[in-house]
C-alpha cells in the first residue's frame, strides 16, 4: 500500500512539475515546435537513467522512494503521450517534416540522455 500512495505522489508532482517546464519551455521558444514536450522528454530520460542507476545500484533507499521518483513523479513527468498526438497533430496538418523531425530528436536525444544518466550515476 506504501508503494501505491508512493506512485500516486510522485505522479501529482510530476504531472505539476511536466506543466510547469512544458509552459516555460513554450513562453521561451513558442509554439510552432512541440519544444516543450521535446525538453521534458529529454530531461526525464536523463532523471531517469541517473536515478536508475543511483538509486537500484548505489543507493539503499526503499522500494516506497523508488517508486515514488522512477515510476510515479517521472512517469507523470514524461509525455510520450502527448509526443504522440503532437507529432500526429503535425502530420495531420500536412507538416510532415517537423513530424520526422519530432520523432528522430526525441529518440535520440531521450535515448541519449538516458545513457548520459547513467553514466553519471556510475561515475559518482
Amino acid at each position: 500500500m506504501s508503494q501505491l500512495l508512493a506512485i500516486a505522489g510522485g505522479g501529482a508532482f510530476g504531472a505539476v512539475l511536466r506543466y510547469w517546464v512544458s509552459t516555460a519551455v513554450y513562453a521561451l521558444a513558442g509554439r510552432g515546435f512541440p519544444y516543450g514536450t521535446l525538453a521534458v522528454n529529454i530531461l526525464g530520460s536523463l532523471l531517469m537513467g541517473f536515478l536508475y542507476i543511483w538509486l537500484l545500484e548505489r543507493s539503499l533507499e526503499s522500494a516506497a522512494v523508488r517508486a515514488f521518483l522512477l515510476v510515479g513523479l517521472l512517469g507523470a513527468f514524461t509525455t510520450f503521450s502527448t509526443f504522440s498526438i503532437e507529432t500526429l497533430l503535425l502530420m495531420e496538418g500536412g507538416h510532415i517534416i517537423r513530424a520526422l523531425m519530432n520523432v528522430l530528436i526525441s529518440v535520440v536525444l531521450c535515448i541519449t540522455a538516458a545513457g548520459i544518466g547513467v553514466i553519471l550515476a556510475r561515475q559518482l
